[in-house]
């Protein structure tokens, strides 16, 4: 019962440190969709050239999601007629490129680890780019194209068929305060929340578990964390493979980021490990439902290739700059609510929060929930369109 405790415990002080920055991430990444249409980003993403995918990074930076929904959200633009490849990069980008992982990320472990997300995530797609180029054959393509349009459900369809955004003309700001702007905000907040509030618990859980649990000298022995060249060899190779093994995705892996960094896996290990929450086992399964064996293969291939370079490149930079935090420094979140600045922020930010709820559950909501577990009907799809004219 002590050891349960005391795990609770530390996934509890975890939970309260990093919960006014998931509030503010979640709510900036609403006020961007409510305001762009999935229509206007198909459109924006038709082909593979440099210029498509770095639109459709940075459209992925602003929409953000939790690994599931990115996933399906990736299979919706593909259908509706967007490249492959820069439906993928849409992916990366919504799940590993956001605004409350890099917050998290610095809360947690250091400004490095923010900086090194947003250095290796474009490397990643670059890579993946080369990757798709190299080796997708036409064929392979085509199969995954008739497989997708089967219309296979995922956990995450219904969200992924949504568009919450506002059809108000004028400026952003005309646009976003308007009724059915601040409906369209509070909608996508919620719902982005729903998606991702099970793999954070989940994610939270195994990460006060394995703190509480699993000695340092476990993780140092495991890690070579006593042969500075062998780790920084085997981290950007062993981390994907333990985040696969995890089962944790999204937002929820940093803290078992926080757990294996204090354990002594590389610098880029860390960042090879985050990348990793698109090829946990369950969304292997997804992409086999959504493209067939053999893409998701590929997929599984050309991703851990892709991951593990950029888990190089950075550990590469960033020794090479002096930039890699001190191990000996690693802490993890133990010390429960206390009155600072954290605090603070968390009920200002709770507050907000609670704000967007009561005006979703006014305006229809409880009906989109029950759409996230699969793929819309028509009446759902109009409703879901027209959600925020209310």
């Amino acid at each position: 019962m002590h050891a349960v405790l005391h795990a609770l415990s530390i996934t509890g002080s975890m939970t309260w440190e990093i919960t006014w920055a998931l509030i503010l991430g979640f709510a900036l990444s609403a006020v961007v969709q409510a305001i762009i249409r999935k229509s206007t980003v198909v459109a924006l993403l038709g082909d593979d050239r440099p210029r498509t995918l770095a639109v459709a990074t940075g459209l992925g930076v602003a929409s953000s999601s939790c690994s599931y929904a990115a996933v399906a959200l990736a299979r919706s633009l593909f259908r509706k007629g967007a490249d492959f490849t820069a439906a993928m990069a849409f992916e990366i980008a919504s799940t590993n490129l956001v605004v409350e992982l890099g917050v998290i990320l610095a809360l947690l472990m250091g400004w490095q680890f923010t900086l090194a997300e947003f250095i290796g995530g474009p490397v990643m797609i670059i890579l993946l780019a080369v990757l798709f180029r190299l080796f997708l054959r036409d064929r392979l393509l085509r199969q995954a194209r008739e497989q997708a349009e089967r219309g296979v459900a995922g956990s995450m369809e219904g969200h992924a068929a949504m568009d919450m955004s506002v059809r108000t003309e004028g400026s952003f700001a005309r646009r976003l305060l308007s009724r059915e702007g601040v409906t369209a905000t509070a909608h996508v907040f919620v719902m982005e929340w729903a998606a991702i509030l099970r793999d954070l618990v989940v994610g939270l859980l195994i990460a006060g578990a394995i703190a509480a649990w699993v000695p340092d000298s476990f993780w140092r022995a495991f890690f070579f964390s006593g042969h500075p060249l062998a780790s920084k060899l085997w981290g950007p190779l062993i981390g994907p493979l333990v985040a696969v093994a995890s089962f944790v995705c999204s937002i929820g892996n940093v803290p078992l980021a926080v757990v294996l960094w204090k354990g002594g896996i590389s610098f880029g290990g860390v960042v090879a490990f985050i990348f990793a929450d698109l090829l946990i086992l369950p969304i292997l399964n997804i992409y086999r439902k959504y493209y067939g064996a053999r893409m998701a293969l590929f997929i599984l291939g050309t991703f851990y290739l892709a991951m593990a370079v950029a888990g190089y490149v950075v550990e590469l930079l960033f020794g090479g700059l002096g930039l890699i935090p001190d191990q000996a420094d690693a802490r993890i979140p133990m010390q429960g609510v206390r009155w600072n600045y954290t605090s603070f922020l968390n009920i200002a930010f709770l507050v907000l929060a609670a704000a967007l709820l009561v005006r979703f559950f006014r305006t229809g909501g409880a009906g989109m929930l029950r759409m996230m577990g699969g793929a819309p009907d028509a009446d759902d799809a109009e409703h879901a369109d027209h959600a925020g004219h209310g």
